[in-house]
């Protein structure tokens, strides 16, 4: 099974995201055991110690919600770890994918939609994003599956941070429905039983942050997935 660490930055930080409420994350230093800074190259650092992690996804709030972004930041990032695939999810819409880099993949997230799906030439991996329960972002992006590129994520935001559990009934949905696609659980992982429950389901890549930095997920879990 692969873990993909997740960064959420915000004004420059590293933050604790918690079910979604962005206007009150705060630094992730004051919630990690993995890093006593919360700037990114620190926390990338800390991810890294306990396993050669090979990707990572990355939130740039700012830039999802219209504030700012940290595009140079996250350049300098790529450009220093050229060996690592990251994830970027940024809040831009279809229309303005562009060829990326080559350790960089897009993520198009729903929530930051305006226009119904369609065609691209351009290589993507799609955030189904939900809240409270409920999908997030044009009712065409969850409907009109045949324009899903091969890599989908099952983002419930609200359970984020919560420790409460992944949504294994949504999750079991999605499989069933679409047994094409990499799926990759995202939200509410507490543990290591988690991740077996989640392999045993076929989901066998899931990304994860809160679990990481609270050492409930470490070095030993890690190298037995």
């Amino acid at each position: 099974m692969q873990i993909i660490p997740v960064i959420d930055l915000k004004d420059g930080q590293v933050v604790h995201a918690v079910r979604g409420d962005r206007a009150n994350y705060q630094p992730i230093h004051h919630h990690s055991v993995l890093s006593a800074s919360s700037h990114i190259d620190a926390v990338l650092a800390g991810f890294l110690e306990i396993f050669p992690f090979k990707r990572f996804y990355i939130a740039d709030l700012n830039a999802i919600t219209g504030t700012d972004d940290h595009q140079a930041l996250i350049a300098a990032v790529l450009a220093a770890h050229p060996e690592i695939e990251f994830w970027l999810d940024d809040g831009s819409p279809l229309s303005r994918l562009q060829s990326p880099v080559p350790n960089l993949k897009q993520v198009i997230g729903t929530e930051s939609q305006q226009e119904p799906p369609g065609l691209t030439q351009h290589d993507y991996i799609l955030s189904l994003d939900f809240k409270n329960e409920r999908a997030s972002g044009p009712a065409s992006w969850f409907s009109e599956s045949r324009y899903w590129p091969s890599t989908v994520i099952a983002m419930t935001l609200h359970r984020v941070g919560s420790n409460n559990g992944p949504d294994f009934d949504k999750l079991v949905q999605l499989r069933q429905s679409h047994p094409d696609k990499r799926l990759v659980a995202a939200g509410g992982i507490r543990n290591y039983a988690d991740l077996v429950q989640l392999k045993a389901m076929g989901v066998h890549t899931a990304l994860l942050a809160t679990a990481l930095h609270a050492g409930a997920i470490g070095t030993p879990e890690l190298e037995n997935l």
